[in-house]
């Protein structure tokens, strides 16, 4: 079983050509440039709520008329809302997005997508300090549309990737590609940090700058699929048994290479949402993403502040060290998909990542005073944790889109990334609420345990998967 797999793969990766890393390039760029514009607003938090007080350069007249807040902790509460705004914005806007990328040309969506919010950020963060606008109500508004429209690049980039790479080697090329949410965050700190001298408004603007700029980058030289070239779209011989199955590994070994390439293939049409949402496997590792989005992104708000409270290091340092949880999830997403795709199953994999984790969150919740053990332990469970969330919102959500039930007449990719990712993203507005409460009744042990059931909640439910797309 292990050399025919190895001569497939190799088969595999000869056939890559020109195009197919120019797909995975510009998709990769373009949710970089996205998650560093979120990263940016992270960032400059300080000084917009400096700004948003009376304590600041603005006149007590315009702070009045322009309702802004009385000190800086009203003004750090609305930094808070205004994330919750966009989470659940972003949200709802995954499950829409979804059905339009399956029914649009993806490109245009995409495109759309990054320009529109580029614009929005501008408006949002330079426009109204150039003009000393301030309302919170324009923000909240301009937030909402920012989270809509950000919430179209997730979708159509894992479709175009599900497009362009067949399942055959999809484990180790999506965990490397889902590495630009990562990449991201660290390329937005760097331009930010680098320009945050002149005013919190010139990050806002290099940011848009750049991420408008990669937009229309896209729009000119991305190709979604290689049927645009004159070419079928990759499917594998197993393209139609998801990685989730314990019987994947049986090949489908009557219907040849040959044969696919004289029959025509179908033009595949949109499927309904309630058709994705039902499709076998969908529902439980949504739920398992979003159990898991909720820790990554708790990680991802509370780290550095968890380490500056809880072991009295400085900002600068916390914020440094924050980044071996990113590098961990990094690794694990490329190794675990790498593994997954040796053995010819998913599902295992994340089981024995998951189960591992619960025991590293246990080790980082009694982590010394050292930085160098809480980095290593911070890298090892950003590795099991990490890991599995970038494969389920990455390869696994091309599997699911592309399983046998669709029977390659219907067209359902971006629709099922959207489900996944749409139900991640609510898990994890609604898990900063929780994660802020438990910790402030209880204390950050217990919010460590929280997490723990977090993660044994997704171990349990990637097993589902197992029984229902076999039968």
């Amino acid at each position: 079983h292990f050399l025919p797999l190895l001569i497939q793969t190799h088969i595999m990766w000869s056939l890559y050509t020109y195009h197919h890393l120019l797909a995975f390039l510009l998709t990769f760029l373009s949710y970089v440039l996205l998650h560093a514009s979120r990263k940016t607003f992270s960032n400059v938090k300080v000084s917009i709520s400096a700004q948003w007080t009376p304590s600041t350069s603005v006149s007590l007249n315009t702070w009045e008329e322009n309702q802004l807040f009385a000190d800086v902790e009203e003004a750090t509460l609305f930094l808070g809302a205004l994330d919750s705004i966009f989470l659940f914005s972003y949200a709802v806007g995954l499950y829409i997005s979804g059905v339009i990328g399956d029914r649009f040309n993806l490109r245009y969506v995409l495109s759309f997508g990054l320009c529109g919010s580029a614009v929005t950020e501008f408006v949002f963060g330079t426009l109204t300090e150039w003009l000393h606008f301030y309302n919170v109500y324009f923000y909240c508004i301009l937030w909402v549309i920012n989270g809509l429209l950000q919430s179209t690049v997730w979708p159509c980039v894992v479709a175009i990737m599900g497009n362009w790479f067949g399942k055959s080697g999809r484990g180790f090329i999506f965990g490397l590609w889902s590495a630009c949410a990562s990449v991201g965050n660290i390329l937005g700190a760097f331009l930010a940090s680098s320009v945050l001298k002149y005013g919190y408004e010139y990050a806002f603007l290099v940011t848009s700058v750049v991420q408008f700029a990669g937009g229309v980058v896209v729009f000119f030289g991305l190709l979604t699929s290689p049927k645009e070239i004159g070419e079928s779209v990759t499917r594998d011989s197993d393209s139609q048994h998801p990685l989730m199955n314990d019987d994947e590994d049986a090949l489908c070994d009557d219907y040849s290479i040959q044969q696919r390439d004289e029959e025509l293939e179908p033009q595949p049409k949109a499927i309904g949402f309630l058709q994705a949402f039902c499709l076998p496997g969908v529902i439980p590792y949504s739920l398992a993403y979003a159990c898991l989005k909720l820790v990554n992104y708790s990680f991802f708000f509370w780290l550095p502040f968890y380490l500056c409270n809880n072991f009295g290091w400085k900002e600068v340092q916390a914020d440094r060290l924050s980044v071996w949880y990113d590098v961990g999830g990094i690794v694990g997403g490329t190794v675990q998909g790498l593994i997954s795709d040796v053995l010819g199953k998913r599902a295992p994999v994340l089981a024995i990542s998951l189960l591992l984790a619960m025991g590293a969150l246990v080790g980082y919740s009694h982590s010394p005073n050292n930085q160098l053990v809480n980095g290593a332990l911070l890298a090892t469970t950003g590795f099991l944790i990490g890991g599995p969330s970038n494969i389920i919102s990455s390869a696994i959500s091309a599997d699911l889109g592309r399983q046998g039930a669709l029977q390659n007449s219907q067209q359902a990719l971006a629709t099922v990334t959207g489900i996944v990712d749409g139900t991640g993203s609510i898990g994890a507005a609604g898990g900063q609420y929780l994660v802020s409460l438990i910790e402030s009744k209880l204390g950050w042990m217990c919010v460590f345990y929280f997490f723990i059931i977090m993660t044994l909640c997704p171990l349990c439910m990637t097993l589902l998967p197992l029984s229902s797309v076999r039968s």
